[in-house]
């Protein structure tokens, strides 16, 4: 199977979490009370754990692994907290971020569940945020191809695109961008030989280098998930490339179950 957990996570009902989550909250107040607001994130992690255990949950684990693989290619993410089938995502932030729900809703998808709960012990307050998800009623592996603006520039540009379709058949969208990146990478020579850094000239000054993932020597590869912006965000890589010594980037973006594949060329 392409995503392995050793635990069975089953969907729960709305009743099932809020008596779970009073439970869990709690325990998260609890913690934060003790400890004060400015522990590292495993320590709040450990206490709630045990909190809950004390509490009757034995069932309460801590760094779950979930394995994803595809071929050669294997990641193991860690959950912070799973009780009573619920998973909950522990942070010490400012405030929740726009990267924290990815990660949430990207765990939902691995395990085809239908909520996860953010908890958040640095701010004055602990702060939940619960994030629910079609993905338990959704087959993530049907997916449009758009390919209209899609042009090899090398031979190799095609087993870029054909890797990608592989693992979208496999794994399915709406995970993060960083999955489908790192296993492209590891099908184009792994990290080491893919990710390089490129100059960036000006009127024949050098600026600096920016960090690229190439999967030929003058072509490189970007994946992004936008539902819009995609227009600006084309500008601003059209202006990068053209301050490099790139031929072209091939870009992959994930708008839900639409798949877009474009080629840029470099027009220096």
């Amino acid at each position: 199977m392409p995503v392995h957990c050793p635990l069975t996570i089953r969907l729960i009902t709305d009743a099932e979490f809020a008596a779970i989550d009073r439970v869990v909250m709690g325990c998260a107040f609890a913690s934060q009370n003790a400890l004060g607001r400015l522990c590292d994130e495993c320590v709040y992690e450990n206490d709630v754990a045990a909190r809950l255990r004390a509490e009757g949950f034995t069932d309460a684990q801590t760094q779950t692994p979930v394995t994803v693989t595809h071929d050669s290619f294997s990641k193991v993410y860690r959950l912070d907290l799973v009780v009573g089938q619920m998973v909950y995502e522990l942070k010490v932030a400012a405030g929740f971020t726009p990267e924290h729900d990815t990660q949430a809703i990207h765990y939902a998808a691995l395990l085809a569940i239908d909520r996860v709960k953010l908890i958040n012990f640095r701010t004055p307050k602990v702060m939940g945020k619960l994030l629910r998800a079609p993905f338990a009623r959704l087959d993530r592996t049907q997916v449009s191809l758009v390919e209209a603006r899609w042009r090899p520039l090398s031979d190799r540009c095609a087993g870029l695109k054909q890797q990608m379709q592989a693992l979208l058949a496999d794994w399915g969208a709406f995970l993060e961008t960083q999955l489908y990146e790192e296993g492209l990478a590891h099908f184009c020579g792994g990290e080491g030989a893919c990710a390089r850094r490129v100059p960036i000239v000006r009127a024949g000054i050098k600026l600096g280098t920016h960090e690229v993932r190439c999967h030929a020597d003058d072509i490189a590869f970007v994946i992004t998930a936008m539902s819009n912006a995609t227009g600006a965000y084309e500008q601003h890589l059209r202006r990068l490339m053209g301050f490099t010594n790139l031929r072209g980037i091939q870009w992959i973006n994930l708008n839900h179950a639409e798949v877009e594949f474009v080629t840029l060329q470099n027009s220096r």
